[in-house]
């Protein structure tokens, strides 16, 4: 299906509303990227109630202004992932420990359970999740300040 055979539109709450070509109507639509770290604007998957995918959108650049912002507005809602900039406390060096840290969107606290919660993402990137879910991404460990890398290999 070409990406220009769909309309996405939202319905009077608020949520997502496809119509394929054939004029059937999903309402509560679900849009879900395939990589969200690696490759943002490639890879949109549109999901229906069941979980079943709907449409397929390879690339992002392919969709008009409309649609694409319509995604985009949904997807920054579905995937609150705070950048980390700076660590600059840690409450002990055993799990499960608090960890005080600048974000792109502020300073916070959140609980480490375990040290398997910090994943590697390639070389210089982590996924770090706190103890209700939410996950931090550090961009490049490189970029750290000294404190900050000092702080982190205690538990890498």
């Amino acid at each position: 299906m070409k990406n220009d055979e769909f309309q996405l539109a939202r319905d009077a709450f608020g949520h997502l509303l496809l119509t394929l070509p054939d004029g059937s109507t999903h309402a509560d639509v679900v849009p879900v990227r395939a990589f969200p770290i690696a490759a943002p604007g490639e890879g949109v998957s549109l999901l229906g109630r069941d979980g079943h995918e709907l449409i397929w959108i390879p690339h992002f650049s392919a969709l008009d202004a409309a649609r694409k912002a319509l995604l985009e507005a949904e997807l920054a809602q579905r995937e609150f992932m705070p950048v980390i900039e700076q660590l600059q406390a840690v409450s002990t060096f055993a799990t499960p420990s608090q960890w005080t840290v600048a974000t792109n969107r502020g300073q916070t606290t959140f609980t480490l359970k375990a040290e398997d919660d910090i994943r590697r993402l390639g070389n210089s990137q982590l996924l770090i999740a706190d103890s209700h879910g939410v996950h931090y991404l550090v961009q490049d460990i490189a970029a750290l300040d000294r404190n900050s890398k000092k702080l982190l290999d205690r538990f890498l």
